[in-house]
């Protein structure tokens, strides 16, 4: 798989977390953890047909447990974190602070070998930041005092961000890994949603139905498709383009009719439009410059 290529499956991971939001609506009253074991459930038995379909079950067995655990501790630390983050400070937030992953990936991308790290990066990542900030802040309260949500919502930040990172390092560990990551997350979340939380079941044919999506595509596929980005493709255009989901998320929203189209959406689009761009500019810049290096006598 060409880099080009693996870049574009990168970005269908993207593409399904813009809908995270809205299943999520739709799962509605389901506790988060519970929410958390089914859906990881589905995309992990999802996951686990697709493996032994294509015959690579005995891919699993050569991957190292500390593989697994890292997987699993990414993926469960990551969600345990948001939500946690979410209901120990103002969500707008929380969730801006949560949202400092892309940013994180396309700056720290830059000290992985065979990276290169150039100003285009940087102010591309900073223009798609802006961009996200308006959707992601635009209903929330300004200033007030550092909560443990807060802090809470930066580790979650650096938990997705050095997840993708290392990922980006393990390329020698099949995708098929990530099956094992997925169920591996849902028994702990299981685990504490028995302990915390109250069994509340999704409402009629619509709520299962975003159960099932949810596991499908945000919380099933989309890992699949972004470990094979991280792994293979640009990942520093990947953390800029990543700056799309929170449009995308409220262009769902808005189609469903679950929220208002606003002029701050139209100019965050702009916004991340424009930075994603400046950054593959960026990106094309520098293999061309290497190339015409490599000619010279």
């Amino acid at each position: 798989m060409t880099r080009a290529r693996a870049t574009l499956v990168g970005f269908s991971a993207v593409a399904l977390w813009s809908l995270l939001a809205l299943f999520t609506v739709g799962t509605a009253p389901v506790p988060p953890l519970q929410l958390n074991a089914m859906a990881f459930a589905i995309g992990g038995g999802l996951g686990l047909a697709w493996v032994a379909r294509s015959g690579g079950l005995r891919q699993l067995g050569g991957v190292p447990l500390r593989i697994y655990a890292f997987g699993t501790a990414g993926l469960f630390g990551y969600h345990f974190l948001y939500f946690s983050a979410l209901r120990l400070a103002p969500p707008a937030e929380a969730g801006l602070i949560a949202y400092l992953w892309p940013l994180l990936i396309v700056l720290a991308s830059g000290l992985l070998p065979g990276e290169h790290l150039r100003r285009g990066h940087v102010a591309g990542a900073a223009i798609a930041f802006a961009g996200a900030a308006l959707i992601v802040a635009g209903g929330g309260r300004a200033g007030g005092a550092v909560q443990p949500g807060h802090l809470l919502a930066l580790l979650c930040a650096l938990t997705w961000a050095g997840y993708s990172l290392i990922s980006r390092r393990l390329g020698a560990v099949p995708t098929a890994a990530v099956a094992v990551y997925c169920i591996a997350t849902a028994v702990p979340s299981a685990l504490a949603h028995w302990a915390l939380e109250p069994t509340v079941w999704p409402v009629g044919v619509t709520g299962w139905g975003a159960v099932v999506g949810l596991g499908l595509g945000p919380v099933g596929l989309a890992f699949y498709t972004w470990d094979i980005g991280v792994k293979r493709g640009d990942i520093q255009m990947l953390g800029t383009a990543s700056y799309a989901a929170p449009v995308l998320s409220t262009l769902a929203l808005v189609l469903a009719g679950q929220s208002a189209a606003t002029a701050s959406l139209a100019l965050a689009a702009v916004l991340i439009a424009a930075g994603a761009g400046l950054a593959a500019r960026a990106g094309r810049a520098l293999p061309r410059r290497v190339k015409a290096a490599r000619s010279l006598p």
